[in-house]
């Protein structure tokens, strides 16, 4: 009677075990933040060249700058509001002022059960003031949380 006692309540303990461990949720470990990828380039020769001094914010919310006066930056990473259709960022290459409008719609996907769902977005053509950027060229529109090149920013 006694090891059938034992083995009952072996059986019932590696049972509760398994459940609770079952139930246990799941760390998120994907990348949920989509961005804008742009990489800074040389308008001369084409090749990829990250700024001496990069800033970088939002208009109107200078008090949050995404870049300050950082060095070296590639890529560069622009957040899209999901909940307008356009965001505006005041870049600042090597001293020189300059804007990129983007305009793009936003849809949600999910990313998965433990991640949940983040919003990916499908850009226009950017428009931008000339000071410094020479000019930019649009890879892929789709702005998802792959590490996927959008933009190429020639300076």
């Amino acid at each position: 009677m006694r090891k059938l006692y034992s083995a009952v309540l072996s059986l019932m303990l590696t049972g509760s075990s398994v459940l609770i461990i079952s139930c246990t949720p799941q760390a998120c470990f994907e990348e949920t933040n989509s961005y804008v990828k742009a990489t800074l380039r040389d308008n001369v020769t084409k090749n990829p060249k990250a700024a001496d001094s990069l800033t970088v914010y939002g208009l109107n919310r200078d008090s949050s700058k995404i870049y300050d006066k950082d060095k070296g930056v590639q890529p560069v990473l622009f957040p899209l509001d999901s909940s307008t259709g356009s965001c505006t960022f005041i870049v600042r290459i090597n001293g020189i002022t300059d804007t990129i409008t983007f305009t793009y719609n936003s849809y949600p996907h999910l990313i998965s059960k433990e991640c949940g769902y983040t919003f990916f977005h499908n850009i226009d053509t950017p428009y931008y003031t000339r000071h410094i950027i020479k000019g930019i060229y649009t890879g892929s529109k789709n702005i998802t949380t792959e590490n996927v090149e959008n933009l190429r920013i020639f300076y």
